[in-house]
């Protein structure tokens, strides 16, 4: 374990006491009421706004809550829009919220529309990868899920009782993965941190699944997307986050095998987006335009498949 990580013992997996430290070293830096629920009260007036739950660390500031488009139609293609995950990739919650209110309006008549923006609002509070319990919620997307985040989003979209053409992840690549949370995990896990082995991409990428893939479907993302951002490359070995380039921009993850979010459906079109925010080409606005030119780009592809 590196020196600079001032928490457990090297070789050592985190015992409770080291989960109460790290916890105890996390504080609130920014309102999930004012950034996240402030404006999801604003668009009650276009959508149907459903809370399916709370977070138990504290029920009154965590609700947790699901954004529809109204009328949905047994014929109309589903598709299910995922942010915050991880908390701490916060253009995958604000951009979720700014395509409500810029221009999913015009894809209502075509789509039935369910977005859950910020499922892990703790983490979003705390600009937290984990929830208090030193656990990943994008890791944990399986029957008895040890997150509470994942295991509650799980339940409203099966309880929705259909099938979804699409699922839109969205989630953000941080110079922060690289000098906080994988030390974080390693240090938990008891296992060496090569701080070598993996880069930070500069730029926008996709992760397809590994056994449903659509790589056409991953390619317009990537071309919708650059018209609004820079693309990642891959590095000298050829890789993005050391997994091997598909096509450009594209690597492949068994989403369902790893518990991701992408794998809690059988949607046969799935994508976790990844912004890069630390880019000195980036901005917040730019990071939120990506994520919206990423949705619309996904689903003028399915459109244009019917």
């Amino acid at each position: 374990m590196p020196s600079f990580y001032p928490i457990g013992t090297e070789g050592q997996p985190w015992s409770e006491s080291e989960k109460a430290t790290w916890f105890a070293n996390t504080s609130r830096k920014r309102s999930y009421r004012e950034e996240v629920l402030n404006k999801i009260e604003a668009l009650k007036s276009r959508y149907d706004v459903e809370q399916y739950g709370s977070l138990s660390y504290d029920v009154e500031r965590y609700p947790l809550f699901a954004i529809k488009s109204r009328n949905w139609q047994e014929e109309r293609p589903k598709v299910l829009i995922t942010g915050g995950v991880h908390g701490y990739e916060t253009s995958g919650v604000q951009g979720a919220l700014a395509f409500l209110d810029s221009v999913a309006g015009e894809y209502v008549e075509q789509f039935d529309l369910l977005v859950l923006p910020c499922i892990s609002p703790w983490g979003y509070e705390t600009i937290n990868r984990w929830n208090p319990l030193c656990v990943d919620p994008n890791r944990s997307f399986r029957a008895d899920s040890p997150s509470e985040e994942a295991g509650a989003a799980m339940a409203y979209v099966g309880a929705q009782g259909t099938e979804f053409l699409a699922h839109l992840d969205l989630h953000e690549t941080t110079d922060s993965d690289k000098t906080e949370f994988r030390p974080a995990l390693a240090a938990r896990d008891g296992k060496p941190f090569d701080e070598s082995k993996e880069g930070i991409p500069d730029g926008f990428y996709t992760v397809d699944d590994t056994h449903r893939s659509t790589p056409a479907f991953q390619r317009a993302i990537i071309d919708a997307v650059r018209q609004v951002t820079h693309i990642a490359p891959p590095d000298d070995k050829g890789l993005i986050i050391g997994a091997p380039v598909e096509q450009e921009g594209v690597i492949h993850y068994p989403k369902k095998s790893l518990f991701l979010c992408g794998g809690m459906t059988d949607a046969p079109f799935v994508t976790t987006t990844e912004v890069y925010p630390d880019s000195p080409k980036a901005s917040p606005e730019i990071c939120n335009l990506a994520q919206i030119a990423a949705i619309t780009g996904a689903l003028d592809y399915l459109l244009a498949q019917r």
